[in-house]
């Protein structure tokens, strides 16, 4: 052990250090959500209740915001170590220019955060207007989805113009595609795609966030194989904050993420991947994601079509939430599965 590299020596010392730093902040957190009443709320009249609702109206009062402190704490470890991190004795690598990495990767954390915080908070605060499916809360799709494409849309320019990044990786058949200006609307997509997939699976307690966990832990060996410091940096104090939430948020959950995590950590999933060139190996690790997003798509394009369901409700871990499946064991296998899905993902990516 006395052998190993720096790399690794920093990258568990960061996670431990945020890891502690957010195990100190949260339950202050908490209480703090408490006393500002930013808790889920009862969805949905006494006679109107969605089947969503019925399943999920148990846990109102559970404070929302935990995505909100992970995000604090993780930007504020990042800006302070980058820095610093050659007095540690690691130098600076990357494929980019370091600075305009740095910047999109806050902004990309933080600019989808702040869209999410908006949404939590009318969610909270705003007044519940009637949908198809139940009472509709927070910002409207249309609203929601625009300013989505607004900011994947900054961010895929500043990937391909400012970092200089036109191309996509195939593992196993080892294919290089050069999309040139295209890579801009492929980069949107895959932001808008996995924004709304973490989405959809932050529904159950500790679904998302223990999934994040796993997809994070496989990408910081990426980061680090690619010797790109800012990247493995970045990971590495999100992984101590994330454990130290998802310590709060397994069932039954003392604190969820809200949108403000669920669309700033869904938007990184991309970005990651995108700045790795490992787009294929990031559908394969955040593979249960991909199955969440799926599942949602498929229902909605059967109900437009043929105004029928597939599944009794839709992500799929709702699904198997009403016919009887206990959370826990729902929330486990995911992970198990997410264990899997990464070591398939780390070999693709290996070769």
């Amino acid at each position: 052990m006395g052998n190993m590299s720096p790399v690794v020596t920093l990258a568990l010392g960061l996670i431990v250090v945020s890891f502690l730093i957010t195990s100190i902040l949260i339950v202050p957190f908490i209480n703090f959500l408490f006393k500002k009443k930013l808790t889920r709320r009862v969805e949905g009249g006494a006679k109107s209740k969605s089947l969503f609702d019925q399943m999920h109206d148990k846990k109102a009062g559970t404070p929302i915001g935990g995505g909100i402190l992970v995000i604090f704490v993780v930007a504020v470890l990042f800006l302070a170590i980058m820095p610093i991190i050659e007095f540690f004795g690691i130098p600076k690598n990357s494929a980019f220019n370091l600075s305009d990495e740095q910047f999109i990767l806050m902004f990309t954390l933080i600019s989808f955060g702040l869209l999410g915080f908006l949404d939590d908070y009318i969610k909270i605060f705003g007044k519940p207007k009637p949908g198809r499916w139940g009472s509709v809360v927070g910002l409207t799709k249309t609203q929601k989805f625009s300013l989505q494409v607004l900011l994947s849309g900054l961010v895929a320019s500043h990937l391909h113009f400012i970092l200089g990044i036109s191309f996509v990786h195939i593992p196993l058949i080892d294919w290089t595609i050069q999309l040139g200006i295209l890579y801009v609307p492929f980069a949107m997509a895959m932001i808008l795609f996995f924004t709304n997939a973490f989405n959809f699976t932050d529904g159950l307690d500790g679904l998302a966030s223990g999934l994040l966990m796993i997809f994070l832990f496989a990408y910081i060996v990426i980061a680090a194989g690619n010797l790109d410091t800012p990247l493995f940096v970045l990971i590495a104090v999100w992984l101590g904050s994330l454990i130290s939430f998802l310590y709060f948020n397994t069932w039954p959950a003392r604190i969820w993420m809200g949108d403000a995590g669920a669309l700033s950590f869904g938007s990184m999933i991309a970005v990651i991947g995108l700045i790795t060139g490992n787009v294929a190996t990031m559908f394969v690790i955040g593979g249960l994601f991909v199955v969440e997003a799926a599942s949602s798509l498929i229902q909605i394009i059967s109900i437009k079509l043929f105004d029928r369901k597939v599944f009794k409700i839709a992500p799929i871990h709702h699904t198997f939430l009403a016919n009887g499946w206990e959370e826990p064991k729902i929330v486990i296998r995911a992970w198990l599965a997410g264990v899997m899905l990464a070591v398939i993902g780390l070999w693709l990516a290996s070769l």
